[in-house]
């Protein structure tokens, strides 16, 4: 598959690509992909089909399996510190834990007796707390969870704590919280807001808080303005670099959110992850298929 390159600053956007590594197909026929997660040590990489019911994984060269059906519409998917899947069940209304023995853990379902709403992404600090985001995509209709309102009554970002497990709302002040993740040192939490999906006047911003080291949020403020579609999913690199997705491709958005360059995908991206043996290589999940490239940088 031919690929092609937007660059916007040359000088900073060049040492990422890899001149001879083709944007690569992997697989298509899901219903909407997300959550991306590579684990190194197997060499496999699980995404979700959300509104297909099925958490699948692939493997180099093999046409993907099913790892989990019905998957409570999975959608975000992680690893914690202990090498474990984290997984939003948005149909589920509820983010879980795979035990290593494959038994599943319920992590939050309920804040202050009332039902999440649609958990969506979710990140996983140095200190082990869980962060999430719970818009309402999954109670708005029932193609990607179970249409009912919201018993909170408001879209949050969450946080996990460590120690007691206690579920806090770090922030409410977003439309639609989206994606999320952590600056290198963590001082920085990024999280996408992608309420223009379903208010013509409202955002599809990336917006950036600092972090405490108590876990606390504060200096809200907004990071970079995605020019096509809606920020989704994103990782970041080694350098600081956000890798976003959007309608045409995946965005690259500097430490300083100078938007630096794109890669352009046929359709519309919904979210990425690094992985390979080095951690150099970016698989993109897409409105009905997975697809990878290499990259001149590692992610975290």
């Amino acid at each position: 598959m031919q690929k092609e390159f937007v660059v916007l600053n040359f000088e900073r956007f060049r040492p990422y690509l890899v001149a001879n590594a083709p944007l690569q197909r992997l697989y298509s026929g899901v219903m909407w992909a997300e959550g991306p997660v590579y684990f190194t040590d197997l060499g496999v990489l699980l995404f979700s089909d959300v509104p297909g019911e099925k958490i699948l994984r692939y493997v180099d060269g093999q046409e993907p399996t099913v790892f989990r059906a019905p998957s409570g519409n999975a959608n975000g998917n992680t690893r914690d510190r202990q090498g474990r899947l984290l997984t939003c069940e948005s149909g589920n209304r509820r983010v879980t834990r795979t035990e290593y023995d494959g038994k599943i853990t319920v992590l939050a379902e309920r804040y202050e007796g009332k039902r999440l709403n649609s958990p969506n992404d979710i990140v996983v600090g140095s200190d082990d707390a869980v962060w999430f985001t719970d818009p309402d995509y999954g109670i708005l209709s029932d193609y990607t969870g179970n249409k009912a309102p919201s018993e909170i009554g408001r879209r949050c970002v969450f946080r996990v704590d460590p120690k007691s497990g206690d579920l806090t709302i770090a922030t409410d002040e977003l439309g639609k919280p989206n994606g999320l993740a952590f600056s290198p040192d963590e001082k920085i939490l990024y999280v996408a807001d992608s309420s223009v999906t379903h208010d013509p006047q409202g955002a599809h911003q990336i917006v950036a808080f600092d972090v405490s080291a108590e876990g606390k949020l504060s200096s809200r403020r907004t990071f970079a303005l995605i020019d096509s579609g809606v920020p989704d999913g994103f990782r970041v690199d080694v350098d600081g670099n956000i890798w976003t997705s959007a309608a045409d491709g995946v965005h690259c958005i500097a430490p300083d959110g100078e938007l630096i360059g794109k890669i352009l995908v046929p359709e519309t991206v919904t979210n990425v992850a690094f992985g390979g043996p080095k951690r150099n290589r970016l698989f993109i999940t897409a409105a009905s298929s997975l697809y990878s490239i290499y990259v001149g940088t590692r992610g975290l």
